[in-house]
């Protein structure tokens, strides 16, 4: 009985098993034969990847179209993760890459912070790239420059040294006495900059990977004639940045560089890749949403091999878009030229402790009517495409020509604050236009502090005391003023106010006793504070570019307007506007029409005969409203200087400032090569010469 029940048991196990068998035969059956071609080409077919195409980053011209920041085509060497083969196959195909650009004379991308000669060590002044280095090798911060070289050997198949070979030696791991690959040592550390590079960008088969920017064309067909032994290795036509004269408006424009590992953790959400470039500093930073472009979309399907069936382009790149500047290409270069000139002229020919020591300026034009700049200008200066070579030199240099003075520096105003304190103390009544209050050389209003006067005017009313710049009048009125009631028109005339300027600027102060607390914890604000105040020294500090913007506001007659550097955005063809900033106005300054026109008469007094700054206009064609500043510093006295014309409506205003330059007069001949070129066109008795036309 028991027997029949186990055999029962066994047919049923075997039929159960047949029917199992009998199912994966009818289903081979059905792949290999009914569905065997379908399943065939999806083995074949393999993947597909993406692949990115890069954009041309767009242009910056000027308000007349005249490029200064543009690209030209060049040639790069890339390395294509779709068709480079991988690991040991990989380093000998970039080995004999490297001996053929060598063979060249060509330079090739090495991003690892680690000298290329032994004994090797970390390349100076490279702090955050080592501890990158280190952070991705997986090592601590107190790891040696040994401990990273032995580890990049490891990691990117390079093998280990051998003594006996003195070479490094990559062995088959089941046979050890099988050599796969040596290198010598210098060769180890070339390939690992290029291999380290590539893990920087997360190289692979969907991405492509820069080995040699801006070769020669003979040395891209030498690449292209090997191309055989060397798979993966492309060369590609590719658009590289170039400044149109670049030493003229650096600041402005700014440059561009590879993204920094702080920086790609922000813009990797916003679609970029390690190996892009980013806007840095100025209207390329700025800017950089509208210069960057879309990069497109390359689809490659791989089979089950590894090897490409096809390419396809599925999205083509778009170039970025076009920023127009307000910038005058040709007036920035003059103002330029005029700054430089003036401060050799100064070093050459002034006293010391006179103006001799004259080092640095800036210089800024403003179109009264929009707000443009129209030029801004640093000097010493540098070149754009020079930048990166010369890069410590000019870090070094201790006239800091890096440094942006015309928007970032900070000086005090000195007398061409004594306006601002006119128009102040005529809107207030606290003086009237033909008021006289006496200058006998010394102010003795405030008992033991009596500040002086450079000259004894005797009874002077405000236009005089603008025209010859009496400190004592000034004195009077902000005293009478006091600094609040002061400070209120001045920062509606926009000093120690953002200008609204489209790239970094700083905002300056207006001197008070809050800005007093903060340099002497406890002090009071004295009498004698407001009497310093009042004619631009103790805390007071703006930029050049305030200055201007000051002054124009004055011609202006109390209207401020916006201040642009860019005057639109367009599409990379200039055909279609994308952006457009319109004439703003920001501030209708609450002061009465009378002390502005009496106000522009004291400054067109100090262009004229008997005035401060009469001596470099003499009898120009048209009448210009200016005023000179000698404001003190620790070290010699700078020289500032404002002026509009023409006066009764004005077109531009210029503000010059040159550092130790002594006398408030010295930046009139700065202002005046401005004035000739914008109206005269360099000659100064000629008619007015017509301006380029604007884009529109």
């Amino acid at each position: 009985m028991e027997k029949k029940r186990n055999l029962k048991r066994l047919i049923a196990l075997g039929a159960v098993i047949l029917v199992v068998f009998l199912g994966y035969l009818y289903r081979l059956m059905q792949m290999q034969i009914a569905q065997g071609a379908e399943y065939l080409a999806q083995a074949e077919a393999g993947t597909v990847r993406e692949q990115v195409v890069k954009s041309v980053r767009g242009e910056i011209v000027d308000r007349y179209g005249r490029p200064m920041a543009g690209n030209r085509s060049s040639y790069n060497i890339v390395l294509d993760g779709a068709y480079l083969p991988e690991k040991t196959e990989a380093n000998t195909v970039i080995l004999r890459l490297m001996e053929l650009l060598e063979q060249c004379g060509e330079e090739w991308i090495d991003q690892l912070p680690v000298t290329l000669e032994e004994p090797f060590a970390f390349a100076e002044g490279k702090e955050a790239e080592i501890s990158r280095l280190k952070g991705m090798f997986d090592l601590n911060e107190y790891s040696t420059c040994q401990d990273v070289m032995y580890w990049a050997t490891q990691r990117y198949q390079l093998g280990e040294y051998d003594e006996t070979l003195g070479r490094y030696v990559l062995r088959d791991e089941d046979d050890p006495q099988t050599i796969l690959a040596s290198y010598s040592t210098q060769q180890m550390r070339r390939i690992a900059g290029v291999r380290y590079g590539m893990e920087l960008i997360e190289f692979g088969v969907a991405s492509t990977y820069t080995f040699a920017e801006d070769v020669d064309i003979g040395t891209v067909s030498r690449v292209e004639e090997r191309d055989y032994e060397m798979p993966g290795v492309n060369v590609e036509e590719s658009a590289i940045r170039e400044y149109v004269s670049g030493d003229l408006a650096p600041h402005i424009i700014g440059q561009v560089g590879k993204i920094y590992k702080e920086e790609y953790e922000e813009l990797k959400n916003k679609g970029y890749r390690m190996d892009d470039v980013v806007g840095k500093e100025g209207v390329e930073k700025y800017f950089e949403e509208y210069l960057k472009g879309k990069d497109g979309v390359r689809r490659i399907t791989l089979d089950s091999r590894g090897n490409v069936v096809s390419v396809e382009e599925a999205e083509p790149a778009v170039p970025g878009n076009t920023v127009v500047l307000t910038i005058d290409k040709d007036l920035q270069r003059v103002a330029y030229d005029a700054l430089e000139k003036q401060i050799l002229h100064l070093q050459q020919t002034a006293p010391e402790g006179e103006g001799r020591e004259a080092n640095a300026g800036a210089v800024v034009v403003i179109e009264n009517k929009t707000g443009d700049v129209l030029a801004a200008a640093t000097y010493p200066s540098y070149d754009i495409n020079e930048y990166r070579s010369n890069y410590n030199q000019l870090l070094q240099d201790s006239a800091n020509p890096l440094w942006n003075r015309a928007l970032l520096g900070e000086y005090s105003a000195g007398s061409t604050f004594k306006p601002a304190v006119a128009i102040a103390g005529l809107s207030e009544g606290v003086v009237s236009p033909n008021e006289t209050i006496y200058c006998g050389g010394v102010y003795t209003e405030l008992g033991s502090y009596q500040p002086r006067c450079l000259y004894v005017n005797g009874p002077i009313t405000v236009r005089n005391a603008l025209q010859v710049s009496c400190n004592i009048y000034f004195y009077e009125t902000g005293l009478r003023l006091g600094i609040e009631r002061l400070n209120q028109y001045c920062a509606q005339l926009g000093l120690g106010q953002p200008t609204g300027i489209e790239i970094a600027e700083n905002i300056g102060h207006l001197s008070s006793p809050e800005v007093k607390e903060q340099v002497e914890p406890g002090t009071p604000w004295y009498p004698a504070d407001t009497v310093q105040s009042s004619i631009g020294q103790l805390y007071n500090q703006f930029t050049p570019l305030q200055l201007a913007n000051y002054a124009a506001t004055i011609g202006n007659r109390g209207t401020r307007m916006d201040v642009n550097i860019v005057r639109s955005v367009k599409t990379y063809t200039m055909d279609e506007t994308v952006w457009e900033n319109e004439p703003t106005v920001v501030q209708q300054v609450d002061a009465t029409p009378q002390a502005f026109e009496v106000t522009i008469q004291g400054m067109e007094m100090a262009t004229a005969p008997g005035g401060t700054s009469y001596a470099y206009w003499g009898d120009y064609p048209m009448t210009i409203a200016s005023k000179t500043g000698t404001p003190e510093t620790k070290a010699f006295p700078n020289s500032t200087y404002i002026c509009f014309g023409p006066s009764e409506d004005p077109e531009i205003t210029v503000a010059v400032v040159i550092e130790k330059g002594w006398h408030g007069y010295t930046g009139a001949p700065v202002a005046k090569a401005i004035f000739d070129a914008y109206f005269y066109g360099n000659q100064s008795s000629q008619a007015p010469q017509a301006q380029g036309q604007l884009l529109p």
